[in-house]
């Protein structure tokens, strides 16, 4: 018998709740699971521990980035592994990023087709043309137009957006010398900046932005990024 999508993404809060707290110290306040054909995104709302909160105040943003950063290289094939487990979910492709003024996260994976779930996306949206064009002038102030670019509404609070071709010459020569981390610091930082800026997106979509994330896949040159809407404006 079909375990229902309530039950999955129940069992997998629960789940990537405790596995925080196990590594952190301190567990989120709420975990909500999204399925959706070969997407799963988890919000994360109110995970900051003390420590942190000190750091923070200190201006010390990176430190907690990298400390977290360190911390997620081990615990991505333990959430994947589990979510193979409970929706059948291949996850070929693991973003994260973190809204530390917000006390907020989010984790996005990618599955393959043939392990994608039948739970429906929604394609069409109101405002997707022009969030698109967007998303393409940001990209191109920030690093380059994307080669490729994909967006779909996953449920009635998240909206995902997939860049492709995104990485200009000299970011792929700072990969090639083992500057991951340093790159991603820097793009968080600017690209984060020119999102949180832009005052076009609550227009665009008619609704309340609760938070955007991004984050980078360097060695398929792809993005994602994330918006957290206010389903009921």
């Amino acid at each position: 018998m079909e375990i229902p999508i309530y039950k999955k993404s129940a069992e997998l809060s629960s789940y990537i709740s405790k596995i925080l707290r196990d590594h952190f110290g301190k567990g989120p306040e709420s975990v909500h699971v999204s399925l959706g054909r070969t997407f799963i995104i988890v919000y994360i709302r109110n995970f900051l521990t003390p420590t942190e909160k000190v750091l923070i105040n200190q201006n010390q943003d990176e430190s907690v980035q990298q400390t977290r950063d360190l911390v997620m290289q081990t615990l991505i094939p333990e959430i994947k592994a589990y979510i193979k487990i409970v929706t059948g979910m291949e996850i070929r492709e693991f973003y994260y990023d973190w809204s530390l003024q917000n006390k907020s996260a989010m984790l996005t994976g990618i599955s393959t087709d043939s392990t994608s779930t039948d739970y429906p996306i929604t394609e069409e949206f109101i405002g997707k043309a022009e969030l698109i064009n967007e998303i393409i002038h940001l990209s191109s102030e920030s690093e380059k137009k994307p080669e490729e670019i994909y967006a779909s509404q996953v449920n009635q609070r998240t909206i995902l957006v997939i860049r492709n071709g995104i990485l200009v010459r000299i970011e792929k020569q700072l990969i090639r010398q083992g500057m991951q981390e340093q790159l991603k610091l820097a793009k968080r930082s600017l690209e984060k900046g020119l999102l949180h800026n832009n005052n076009h997106f609550e227009a665009i979509l008619d609704t309340k932005v609760i938070d955007i994330f991004v984050d980078w896949d360097f060695d398929l040159d792809k993005s994602v990024i994330v918006f957290v809407i206010n389903p009921t404006k």
